[in-house]
């Protein structure tokens, strides 16, 4: 699919926020029929520009959880046994190799502050690790 008109994007708006919302309710969102909807669905599926529907799932622990951002620049050569070493870090949740100024990123997250607080000491005693800055994850804002 070349382009997307307007109701193409409207409706991609509404799936992104909730991908299981009816046809019906679509619909009536948009101020059209449910056989617009229904071609428009079927087109952007079939073009590839829609790949899937998936469920979010609220963890019920997650308001007590700090979740955060790293960055972090790697001495000389040494990423390799960096990464070996980050990958023992159970709060590291996932791991990212990148360019620019920063070597990699890593998605932190601890049940408290006081566990946050050891996790970023552990990562920084880290042979091979020459600098890194920390954004804590404050609220998620939805596409």
């Amino acid at each position: 699919m070349s382009t997307l008109d307007d109701l193409d994007r409207r409706l991609l708006s509404l799936l992104r926020a909730n991908g299981r919302e009816s046809v019906v309710n679509l619909a009536r969102r948009l101020g059209v029929t449910r056989a617009t909807v229904d071609s428009h669905l079927k087109r952007l599926v079939d073009s590839g520009v829609i790949v899937g529907f998936s469920v979010r799932v609220r963890d019920p622990s997650a308001s007590s959880v700090v979740r955060a951002i790293m960055l972090i620049a790697v001495e000389g050569r040494n990423t390799r046994d960096v990464i070996r070493s980050l990958r023992g870090v159970p709060q590291i949740a996932a791991l990212h190799t990148t360019n620019g100024r920063w070597d990699l990123v890593a998605e932190i997250s601890c049940d408290s502050l006081a566990s946050f607080d050891e996790t970023l000491g552990t990562i920084r005693g880290i042979d091979g690790i020459r600098d890194s800055e920390t954004s804590i994850l404050l609220s998620s804002a939805t596409a």
